[in-house]
């Protein structure tokens, strides 16, 4: 996969760059209700998470101004960067996992890079995700 572009603060950022890691990829946008509801438990496994074996990134792929971006960021403090991409050019590469119409969603790499859970829709708990996380990182470590 080649999924790369610039977060909020116009950071380059790579998919590439975090290879070796096993990435959670959270598909979401400022004004959608189940984003906003799920936010607090990506944040709260993010904060438990991220470090030598896993990393987080975002995609904000419908807000039409950045500053509605950069609001969700601080409103719900995302610990993790996110690229925008208001045109959703960046869900092309998952195609046949994700739909333009999945938001929010939220996919887990291996450390390959290959997709290895996804879910459409918000996530079901932290402690899912978690979970999910953890089994990926002891079957690639």
């Amino acid at each position: 996969m080649n999924l790369e572009g610039e977060d909020l603060d116009g950071e380059d950022v790579s998919l590439e760059d975090l290879r070796g890691k096993v990435v959670v990829i959270n598909v979401w946008w400022s004004n959608c209700p189940p984003c906003r509801k799920e936010a607090p438990e990506l944040v709260e496994v993010a904060n438990a998470t991220t470090g030598p074996d896993v990393a987080f990134l975002g995609i904000d792929v419908r807000d039409s101004s950045i500053d509605a971006s950069r609001g969700y960021e601080r409103t719900f403090d995302i610990p993790f960067p996110s690229i925008y991409d208001p045109r959703g050019v960046s869900l092309l590469e998952f195609r046949g996992t994700l739909t333009p119409n999945a938001i929010p969603s939220t996919l887990v790499l291996d450390r390959s890079g290959r997709v290895a859970a996804s879910v459409l829709g918000p996530i079901p708990s932290a402690t899912t995700l978690r979970n999910v996380i953890e089994k990926v990182v002891a079957e690639d470590g």
